[in-house]
């Protein structure tokens, strides 16, 4: 809980200065302020972690470390996964807040990341896919910003499914305000987790920081509308480094936020995902929940044998032709062709008259 609030998110210098040290031995070298480990002796004063726990205990929150039954082991791929933008690293600890149990959440969890200034078509599809995944017992995980955040939490909760919000400040900090009423409900009904401790504001490294954590804790993420300089390809970044898999929802070539999410898919191998089975499907161990190609629904006309299907082309649509005249459009001798039209005229795709043959009319839709 100390180095929670010492060492700063996915800090590079003190992964160097600290590295194959325990988090106690750790703790114990900025007490006695050793030698070169004076950039962080400010805040030393500061680090109380038994208020710390009583304010998160105040917000229903906890501090989960490694080893704890709730701990996502999942993280721990941070330690192998290198850096970006000037963060890395395992965290030492998340607090969390809310009844569920963070590991057991986590189990099939997709992350749904996007433009805070995302369009109508942005949210609605991040509501969509996201309804659609909790609904098939999938846990949502995203960043509680506007946009498509807020939207992809919200779409999870009208399915009465399972959130979670992974925070760039205190789990008992509202960030943004306006989205405080969405937060009280991610509590009830899923968790709000965050790396700093309570009463931390966010900052722009701490979001870098944090989207490191969205990565590595779930089995995928997934890209709804992001510009070409955006958090939503960091973090997606952070999933292919991860070894996760990257989905990308296609926008309108017109749209500057969906640049960002073409991007992906022309040059990082990112899965064009058009429904909640692409997104099923890619984070499915190899094999299994395969999704199959959309196709037209078959038709009569798709079962005919070449012969019939000749014959049919060469009747006319509205006035009528004699047999010998079909025969020659058609390529095909008078028997076969004769043949063919009583054969079409059976299955009433076709309709005899005095002076030959035509289609059958197609009644009006809705008939």
């Amino acid at each position: 809980m100390g180095l929670s609030r010492v060492l700063e998110p996915g800090d590079l210098a003190a992964l160097k200065a600290f590295d194959g040290l325990h988090p106690v031995e750790i703790w114990d070298r900025l007490q006695r302020n050793a030698p070169g480990l004076e950039r962080w002796s400010t805040r030393l004063a500061a680090a109380n972690p038994h208020r710390d726990l009583d304010r998160a205990a105040a917000a229903g929150a906890r501090f989960v470390i490694p080893g704890d039954d709730e701990w996502p082991e999942q993280v721990d791929v941070l330690e192998e996964a290198g850096q970006l933008t000037r963060r890395a690293g395992v965290p030492f600890g998340l607090w969390v807040r809310g009844r569920a149990n963070l590991r057991r959440a986590l189990t099939s969890s997709v992350a749904v990341v996007g433009a805070r200034a995302c369009s109508s078509y942005g949210e609605h599809v991040a509501a969509e896919l996201s309804c659609g995944l909790a609904d098939n017992g999938v846990t949502i995980v995203s960043g509680g910003a506007f946009g498509i955040d807020a939207a992809a939490h919200r779409g999870a909760l009208a399915a009465d499914g399972v959130t979670i919000s992974v925070l760039a400040c205190g789990v008992d900090v509202s960030y943004p305000r306006r989205n405080s009423a969405l937060f009280s409900r991610i509590a009830e009904k899923g968790l709000i987790v965050a790396e700093l401790p309570p009463g931390c504001a966010p900052t722009k490294l701490r979001f870098l920081a944090r989207n490191r954590l969205i990565a590595a804790i779930t089995e995928g993420t997934v890209v709804i509308e992001a510009a070409v300089r955006s958090g939503a390809l960091n973090t997606a970044g952070w999933a292919d480094q991860c070894g996760r898999p990257v989905l990308a929802v296609p926008g309108p070539i017109t749209s500057r936020m969906s640049a960002g999410s073409h991007l992906l898919v022309r040059e990082r191998n990112a899965v064009l995902a058009t429904n909640v089975a692409d997104i099923i499907e890619a984070i499915s161990p190899l094999g299994t929940n395969l999704t199959q190609p959309p196709r037209a629904p078959q038709t009569l006309t798709d079962t005919l044998d070449p012969d019939l299907q000749r014959t049919l082309g060469a009747v006319p649509v509205h006035t009528p032709a004699p047999t010998h005249r079909i025969a020659t459009t058609a390529g095909l001798d008078v028997p076969t062709t004769q043949q063919c039209l009583e054969t079409l005229t059976t299955l009433t795709l076709i309709t005899q008259t005095a002076t030959g043959w035509h289609l059958t009319p197609t009644p009006p839709r809705g008939c």
